[in-house]
């Protein structure tokens, strides 16, 4: 029987896939810090160690079909087997009248957001079938932009709309090899992308108004928590939010 258990966290240098990689290691896992930026991910996975788990970092671009697929085989080859993805590495476009978007910065968010996060659960799923014991589970982060959108952002919520869609499928074909997944909706945990929230973002009904946020570590516990469910249990969907932002409301 396997004693350590093996995650792998995306984007894992800095913000949310940091503090969920940090919960984890000091539940006891290995994680597998990946991303693009090299020096980053080596922080995280010495953080790692010295949170009670053990860390290790790969550079690589999720996006990148032929990068996944050397990622995992390094997986394979250094610990013959994954228990957890975690696919939260994901990036933005800039937030200008859907008339106004480049089909650049469109393909850009597609190919991180929701490829990425493919490319990374098809691998997890192959290796999660064949390996002995089999079974495991992914977590999808979907983001609050996965139930209700932003003005100005409809790159990065139509990814996540369709993360949820991803999710649903892969718990509904994961049942007969002892995969779960599920998906966390994070609402303005307090990582760079949020740092203008207390200045004030636009708002529904056009206004500029300034929103709470809340401490990253958190989401990190929460994604911790969902990773600590034996095989029988699943959360499908969690929402993790500031308490007071205006996702619940009319705007």
């Amino acid at each position: 029987m396997q004693d350590r258990r093996i995650a792998m966290v995306t984007g894992a240098g800095t913000g949310l896939g940091k503090a969920a990689a940090l919960a984890l290691a000091r539940d006891g896992w290995h994680v597998i810090a990946v991303g693009r930026r090299a020096h980053l991910l080596s922080e995280t996975a010495e953080e790692c160690d010295r949170a009670g788990g053990s860390g290790s970092a790969v550079a690589a671009d999720v996006s990148d079909p032929a990068a996944v697929a050397a990622l995992f085989d390094q997986v394979r080859a250094d610990h013959g087997r994954l228990d957890l993805l975690f696919n939260n590495a994901g990036t933005v476009a800039p937030p200008v009248p859907i008339d106004e978007l480049g089909v650049g910065d469109w393909q850009r968010v597609v190919d991180v957001n929701l490829t990425g996060s493919f490319l990374c659960a098809r691998h997890a799923f192959g290796l999660m079938k064949a390996q002995e014991p089999p079974g495991g589970r992914i977590i999808n982060n979907g983001s609050i932009s996965a139930q209700a959108p932003r003005p100005n952002s409809a790159p990065y919520t139509a990814t996540k709309h369709a993360i949820t869609g991803l999710t649903k499928s892969l718990s509904l074909d994961g049942r007969p090899f002892g995969i779960t997944c599920g998906q966390i909706d994070i609402g303005n945990a307090r990582t760079a992308l949020t740092a203008r929230m207390h200045e004030g973002v636009p708002q529904a009904d056009g206004s500029i108004r300034p929103e709470p946020t809340f401490d990253p570590d958190d989401a990190g516990r929460a994604v911790a928590y969902m990773a600590s469910l034996p095989a029988d249990t699943n959360v499908l969907t969690m929402t993790v939010m500031a308490s007071g932002m205006p996702l619940v409301g009319r705007g």
